[in-house]
């Protein structure tokens, strides 16, 4: 069975073609500049050939090209943007508008001219497929198992931090375990507007699963075999833009915390998650800092324990954490530790798809 797994982050794309017939560490993977940063780019390029951008497409993850567009803005150009992407930058159009951005509608995009059309999207299969064909690769699959990391359309003046944590704590207060974040694309609620872009711009028709790109990674980071042979442990994602912690018994998540992984040193990343695994961070410690939060589904035993569980860590910026004091296993599941997010979407895809599990999960055995 062959899976194609996209985990979307702020830096990079990291793709992987599974193929359960063969082992793991055969599989066919790409580490890509992410959808933002591609965008980024091509802004950029406009702004030094000093001409207007329109951007059409849909909602895509912000960052670099939200970036991007604000120096293009006051290098003096001008910017148009359809509704749909326009909302990578705000969900309130009200404030893209104040950002200095023109927001038309699909007909009037279609009519401008001198202008760099830029289409807005997180996921392009038509440029993977082309990849695959440069190095003769067959590109058809069976599934696909995409990932993102979506804050959700929050209501005008509530914080999207704020709105993203109480997502994430909901999940797991409804069935606590880290598949449970795993989504059919009908599944997917309204509010989490980034991902059903996502989904919408696959132009296939195979089964599809959804799954946010921190979950992901601590599902990835729980393939690594010293990892996996843990009771408990606490696996962090350090991204390029966000650090999630999951203290962990298996699947099922003891805590949480959220940050930013740019407002982070090593130190502090240190001292919150010294915090979690006492139970004295608490959720303001890591809001007001600029975070999104904590949540304890079970508050730890504290002081007395004999033991502190494995420390994993994942994620571009792990080196943060390379003389830390928490002595971090640094994860990398079936040999690669750039594509733990693709495989934790594959455990997911297995996770929605229990007919294929067997057949997935005697792959992904370490």
């Amino acid at each position: 069975m062959r899976i194609l797994a996209i985990d979307m982050g702020t830096g990079t794309q990291d793709i992987l073609l599974f193929d359960s017939s063969g082992p793991a560490e055969n599989c066919l993977k790409m580490i890509m500049p992410s959808a933002t940063e591609i965008a980024a780019r091509r802004i950029r390029r406009a702004t030094r050939d000093r001409r207007d951008v329109v951007l059409t497409g849909v909602t895509m993850g912000g960052g670099p090209c939200a970036w991007a567009l604000e120096a293009h803005l006051k290098a003096g150009l001008r910017a148009f943007a359809t509704p749909q992407a326009a909302q990578t930058f705000d969900d309130d159009l009200a404030v893209v508008r104040a950002m200095g951005v023109a927001v038309v509608s699909e007909d009037e995009a279609r009519h401008f001219e001198a202008t760099c059309r830029i289409e807005m999207t997180d996921l392009d299969l038509p440029a993977i497929r082309r990849a695959f064909a440069a190095f003769e690769v067959e590109d058809a699959f069976d599934g696909l198992a995409l990932a993102c990391l979506d804050h959700g359309a929050a209501p005008p003046g509530y914080s999207d931090r704020l709105f993203r944590f109480e997502h994430l704590r909901r999940v797991v207060e409804g069935r606590n375990d880290l598949r449970a974040f795993a989504y059919l694309p009908q599944e997917v609620p309204d509010y989490l507007t980034r991902a059903r872009a996502m989904l919408a711009s696959a132009d296939t028709d195979v089964p599809t699963v959804f799954l946010d790109t921190g979950p992901a990674a601590a599902l990835g980071a729980l393939q690594d075999a010293l990892v996996a042979r843990q009771e408990e442990q606490l696996v962090l994602n350090l991204g390029n833009m966000h650090a999630l912690a999951f203290h962990l018994r298996g699947t099922r998540i003891l805590s949480l915390y959220e940050h930013h992984t740019g407002l982070l040193s090593g130190e502090e990343i240190e001292a919150l998650t010294e915090g979690l695994l006492a139970g004295t961070l608490r959720h303001e410690d890591v809001f007001d800092h600029h975070g999104h939060g904590v949540f304890y589904a079970e508050m730890p035993e504290g002081p007395s324990r004999s033991q502190r569980p494995l420390v994993a860590v994942t994620g571009p910026q792990r080196g943060k954490l390379r003389h830390s004091g928490l002595r971090p296993h640094f994860a990398v599941p079936h040999g690669d530790m750039m594509v733990s997010g693709c495989f934790g979407l594959v455990w997911a895809y297995a996770e929605k798809y229990p007919q294929h599990r067997e057949e997935i999960e005697a792959a992904l055995r370490p």
